[in-house]
């Protein structure tokens, strides 16, 4: 699984931190005037595919460099209720202060990697994969597709400047799929070599015109199951074929049977459930 852009995550964690804790935590400094060196331990409250742990150890290692944490499991690893996952040790007041950023970010991390696991396991025994989309958290993006490649799905493009998707705005603005491609494939070849250029279609006479040019892949978009079968039939292998739009867990499994290469799901990322952990003192 790739690694994270830390210097991405840094600056996340560090403005998360900075939002929740401001000119700082009252409550503690009210409660008590010194906290000593304690341990507390980060406990799962659900099963699901763990993610973000390595985030949570960041968090902490950035407010105070002399923590102490011992991590208990991995990425990617499936974890049930009361399993332990992270020790930490250090002043108390450093780990009331990081404890609700850290476990927010954990919570949401392992939210989309579970999801996305239930969808990869849908479509096991296809040669379907699983993808995201740009239905990011603002400004968390960095966070949420590494949480989907913990889950087991693939990333589909970053973000505006590492693929060409033209879509069905980028259709009108040209006058249609034809000159789109033609200009698209001009940019392509003199500005951008390696870039991949991808176009949604939304009918199959639409997939007709698509695959005479050549493009890297063709998204069916709302395609019908027997639309999808069809379109697979016809491009037979020489062009990636990604459904999208509307998929849900109850569909996946008979879009992946169409024999599709991708399916990718916005709802990975816009309608996570944060998973629940707790953060507990001993």
């Amino acid at each position: 699984m790739h690694d994270l852009n830390w210097s991405k995550v840094d600056k996340i964690i560090l403005e998360a931190l900075a939002e929740d804790i401001g000119s700082g935590d009252i409550t503690t400094a009210s409660v008590t005037e010194n906290l000593p060196v304690c341990t507390a331990k980060i406990v799962s409250k659900t099963n699901g595919i763990l993610s973000g742990l390595k985030i949570v150890e960041r968090a902490f290692s950035l407010h105070d460099k002399h923590i102490h944490l011992d991590r208990l499991a991995e990425e990617g690893e499936n974890i049930t209720p009361g399993q332990i996952l992270m020790t930490i040790n250090g002043p108390g007041k450093t780990i009331l202060a990081v404890e609700r950023t850290a476990l927010n970010l954990l919570g949401r991390s392992s939210g989309i990697a579970s999801l996305t696991n239930k969808y990869v396991k849908a479509v096991a025994g296809t040669h379907a994969i699983i993808l995201d989309t740009r239905k990011t958290a603002p400004l968390l993006r960095e966070l949420d597709k590494y949480s989907v490649r913990a889950g087991c799905g693939q990333n589909h493009r970053t973000g505006l400047y590492d693929m060409i998707l033209i879509k069905e705005n980028h259709v009108r603005f040209a006058g249609g799929i034809e000159p789109a491609l033609k200009n698209a494939i001009r940019y392509r070849d003199d500005q951008a070599p390696d870039i991949k250029i991808e176009i949604e279609v939304t009918n199959l006479d639409e997939l007709e015109i698509a695959c005479s040019f050549k493009v890297d892949r063709i998204m069916l978009d709302n395609f019908s199951l027997p639309d999808l079968s069809a379109a697979v039939a016809q491009i037979n292998g020489a062009i990636e074929l990604e459904a999208s739009g509307g998929v849900t867990l109850n569909s996946v499994a008979e879009i992946a049977a169409t024999g599709v290469d991708f399916i990718s799901v916005g709802a990975l990322t816009h309608s996570v459930e944060n998973a629940d952990f707790s953060l507990l003192f001993e």
